[in-house]
């Protein structure tokens, strides 16, 4: 409101001011006495001038520079809106983009927790499975001995049996015959060939 008070009396004084500088510029006298002399004494300079007091007088009574300045302010008002939102926005874009920054740094160092927990698990894992692996090794391999053991046993209880059926065989065919010393001879022969 007040810019308004003033703009009526500096708008006439430019007006005054600019007249009599055109005028002494197109060489009707001397300095700014002399254009002011000139625009006051002549006629269509006067009268222009005049008209153009009357249409700023007229234009401030309608309202025309409360209009204007009515819209100039609130087009002001209206930029340091947008400017504050803009504040705003960017104050609320730096704190989206530091808690984004802050939640990829937390993602990274629990993705490289469960990176070390997966070795972790991995290393116990490989260890049982070779524990394990060395377990089942050792219990085939005792079962394998088991097994050979009692083959063995086994082969030597027919071997012995085939030996004994052998001798016993042996021994009625010396018996059956007449000559001792031969009959010895014979056996031992006959247990000689049921052995081999």
């Amino acid at each position: 409101m007040r810019t308004m008070q003033y703009l009526i009396p500096i708008s006439v004084l430019a007006a005054t001011t600019s007249l009599p500088a055109f005028a002494a510029e197109e060489g009707h006298g001397e300095g700014f006495i002399g254009g002011l002399a000139y625009a006051f004494t002549d006629p269509v300079t006067f009268t222009a001038f005049m008209a153009f007091v009357v249409f700023l007088l007229i234009a401030a009574r309608m309202g025309a520079f409360k209009t204007i300045l009515g819209g100039l302010d609130n087009r002001a008002t209206a930029i340091s809106a947008e400017l504050e939102d803009a504040r705003n926005l960017r104050e609320r874009a730096a704190e989206a983009l530091a808690l984004a920054e802050r939640r990829q740094q937390d993602a990274d160092k629990e993705a490289e927790a469960m990176i070390d927990q997966a070795k972790a698990d991995a290393k116990l894992i490989m260890a049982e499975a070779r524990k394990d692996i060395a377990d089942r090794l050792m219990r085939r391999e005792a079962l394998a001995e088991a097994r050979i053991g009692r083959a063995e046993a086994e082969a030597t209880d027919q071997v012995r049996r085939a030996a004994a059926d052998a001798a016993i065989s042996a021994a009625r065919r010396v018996l059956s015959e007449e000559n001792g010393v031969d009959q010895f001879e014979a056996a031992a022969r006959e247990i000689d060939r049921a052995l081999s």
